[in-house]
């Protein structure tokens, strides 16, 4: 293809060049012409007769772009900055400018140029605060305590109900699809430790949790356990006790915890 494009170019760029060529020729032969005039008619003026040729025109003086006449820009025709902004970047800088002086010279009366008007500025972000709250409270829809945790302790105790009876039945829908592997290893004390923990949450919210044991030994709280058939090493569990959820009916195992190494 590369090829083919090269040689339609190489064309193209043939055919204009005997273009070019054959219209210089043409327009070679017609000033020949126009100087000498017909070769018959030139024993009348002469071989040697030299025409002065036309005298070229200078170009005319391009006139000079006017310039713009000073006045307003765009940016200073639209509205003008709040003087509250330009007031607090000057306050900025001045705070700042302040801090840098204390710092590089820490006399003290510069520090206290510093430190009285760091204090003014903490008084002017108080009284802030205070009147965000005053219309917080005022406007029910900017309150942010009322999204989320609540801060009243009767209605902390009211979310945190609502909030367990949640989990517990997204818990529950959870059990009828998915399952839990527990890794495990016989002599791993956090092991020992955790089983019992994972026992009562299969007692509480109905999921299954299916021990297997590395080391192809079981621990006192499940008996009946699973040896390890090579899940382990294709799971890459290298920590215990180890926790995934299983989702027999698609294959999907997703880890949940990890603890201490094998």
């Amino acid at each position: 293809m590369r090829n083919l494009l090269s040689l339609l170019i190489l064309l193209v760029l043939g055919d204009f060049a005997l273009a070019q060529d054959a219209q210089g020729k043409q327009a070679s032969g017609t000033s020949m012409q126009a100087f000498y005039g017909n070769g018959w008619d030139a024993y009348r003026r002469g071989w040697h007769f030299f025409e002065d040729p036309e005298e070229v025109q200078p170009p005319a003086p391009s006139k000079p772009s006017p310039q713009p006449k000073p006045g307003k820009s765009k940016e200073s025709k639209g509205e003008q900055r709040p003087p509250e902004l330009l007031e607090f970047e000057e306050l900025q800088k001045r705070l700042e400018d302040l801090r840098k002086i204390a710092i590089i010279r820490p006399t003290e009366p510069n520090v206290r140029r510093y430190m009285e008007l760091e204090a003014r500025v903490v008084r002017q972000a108080s009284y802030f605060s205070d009147v965000a709250q005053r219309v917080a409270w005022a406007t029910p829809n900017l309150d942010m305590t009322l999204e989320g945790r609540p801060v009243n302790a009767r209605a902390i105790e009211v979310f945190d109900r609502e909030q367990s009876q949640s989990r517990a039945q997204s818990l529950s829908d959870l059990s009828k699809t998915h399952v839990l592997f527990f890794f495990f290893r016989s002599d791993c004390p956090y092991c020992h430790a955790f089983a019992p923990t994972l026992e009562a949450f299969q007692a509480k919210f109905g999921i299954q949790i299916v021990p297997i044991s590395v080391d192809g030994q079981g621990l006192p709280t499940f008996p009946n356990f699973r040896r390890d058939n090579g899940i382990a090493r294709t799971l890459q569990v290298t920590q215990v006790p180890a926790v995934y959820l299983a989702e027999p009916f698609s294959g999907k195992i997703t880890p949940i915890g990890l603890w201490r190494s094998l």
